[in-house]
């Protein structure tokens, strides 16, 4: 397992995921002053982001080389922000999929969540999207994967990330 990078709406259930991939778990922003490398430790910061001060220290640890587990109040001004910038956290630090597929991190995005079970305006939710967009990326997704329908799309993908 790659270090975690995830914003989730079941907190209890992927910290007990990354607990169990043998990541130390710690509640809560306030990193240890020592080491300043966290990754060494396997360390993986996790909480709701409640505030943008929350939200900024939560990317500091991850310049640390910390890994993030976090719940976020969607209707936050600054949450579509933050997200986007966990996001190119995790593609900055290789986390961005191994497998052959040529998609971006934003189309696997969309295309896991449907995978979930999420229909399209939830993913869009979700990711803080407009559904436009979130139709888009699925429309590129379709396109990389030379498919014509996203249930095509999602199954290849599904399919591939279960190899």
């Amino acid at each position: 397992m790659t270090t975690p990078y995830d914003v989730v709406d079941d907190l209890s259930g992927a910290t007990s995921d990354a607990r169990a991939a043998g990541w130390a778990v710690h509640n809560g922003f306030l990193g240890p002053p020592q080491p300043w490398d966290l990754a060494p430790g396997r360390y993986v910061a996790s909480g709701e982001v409640r505030t943008e001060s929350d939200a900024r220290q939560a990317l500091l640890l991850t310049v640390r080389g910390a890994g993030l587990i976090v719940r976020v109040d969607q209707r936050a001004p600054w949450a579509p922000g933050f997200v986007a910038d966990v996001g190119r956290v995790a593609e900055t630090a290789g986390t961005a999929a191994t497998d052959d597929l040529p998609l971006t991190r934003d189309q696997r995005r969309v295309l896991e969540l449907l995978a979930q079970g999420a229909s399209i305006a939830d993913a869009a939710e979700r990711l803080y999207l407009s559904l436009r967009t979130a139709n888009r990326r699925l429309a590129e997704a379709r396109s990389a994967l030379q498919v014509t329908t996203t249930r095509e799309a999602v199954l290849r993908y599904a399919r591939n990330r279960a190899d």
